[in-house]
């Protein structure tokens, strides 16, 4: 019996965890200014990629060499869209500007920002968008609060900003910014 319960608490305190980085970031975020679609839990919607042909034109995708990622790219921060792809932040841009991506790095099917805590200055990120390629290099890899907004303003520079958990640090965020550098691209 005190083992069910010990069982029961511990999936509690878990699923609180879940809850919390679904929707109390999104919460600041419009407490911010900023839209967010916050879709019921039970909604699952249909997601399309083709992922034979992801590489090839018209496809969005990250690439990060260093720590061996190459994952595909959908609209949206939902759990449901997480579960499947790196979500793109609505509010951010998608080419010009500041675009913010996030994804899950642990406890999931697809933890596509397990690694991301270990890119360093300098790091080569590629992102693909409508058939087009943009380098970044990493500037800088930091945690946050879940309430620190900022990371999602838009610059005049174009920025790639990737946004993860801090495993056991609810509050916190990990946030590695990385900009176009066009002096370093054509080295």
């Amino acid at each position: 019996m005190v083992s069910f319960i010990i069982s029961l608490i511990l999936i509690a305190i878990f699923n609180q965890f879940n809850f919390h980085f679904d929707f109390s970031f999104k919460r600041a975020v419009l407490k911010a200014g900023f839209t967010v679609n916050i879709e019921d839990p039970s909604h699952t919607e249909k997601i399309k990629l083709n992922t034979e042909t992801m590489g090839k034109e018209n496809d969005w995708y990250l690439e990060i060499p260093c720590i061996l990622l190459k994952a595909p790219i959908a609209e949206g921060t939902t759990k449901e869209v997480m579960d499947q792809f790196i979500g793109h932040f609505e509010e951010s841009k998608t080419w010009v500007g500041n675009v913010c991506l996030g994804a899950h790095n642990r406890g999931y099917r697809n933890n596509y920002f397990s690694e991301v805590k270990k890119l360093k200055e300098g790091d080569k990120i590629m992102y693909y968008y409508n058939g087009a390629k943009r380098e970044y290099f990493v500037q800088t890899n930091e945690i946050i609060e879940d309430t620190n907004l900022s990371c999602l303003e838009n610059t005049e520079e174009n920025i790639l900003t990737l946004i993860t958990c801090v495993e056991n640090e609810p509050n916190y965020r990990r946030c590695v910014k990385a900009i176009e550098n066009k002096e370093r691209k054509e080295e």
